[in-house]
């Protein structure tokens, strides 16, 4: 049993905090897990509050870069580009994140 937890490694994810993120999946938290209430990938929920270190250390952690985070309806190459974060699509692209479009009637609701 791991000493992390999932809950505060997306927390600190969120906030910017990379050093309890690293804490966490030091303790062996699976940066790809979605919880049930939360819906949403670490990595995502970095790269939409602009924490960039987060979201390359997650990648270096092997976070999936092409996980769709459900709550969102974003996949990490999505979520960079939607929030600006240009910098880290090279990254992601070399890691394998591919182009995928957005539903529908995402494209019509406001962000």
């Amino acid at each position: 049993m791991s000493a992390g937890d999932w809950k505060q490694l997306y927390a600190a994810a969120q906030s910017g905090d990379l050093l309890l993120v690293r804490y966490h999946i030091s303790a062996g938290v699976n940066p790809n897990y979605q919880h049930p209430e939360v819906l949403c990938t670490p990595l995502v929920a970095s790269l939409i509050q602009g924490h960039d270190d987060v979201a390359l250390y997650l990648l270096e952690q092997g976070a999936d870069p092409q996980l769709r985070s459900e709550f969102d309806d974003l996949t990490p190459l999505q979520a960079a580009r939607q929030y600006g974060r240009v910098a880290l699509l090279p990254r992601l692209l070399a890691l394998g994140a591919r182009e995928t479009r957005q539903p529908f009637w995402r494209r019509w609701l406001p962000v």
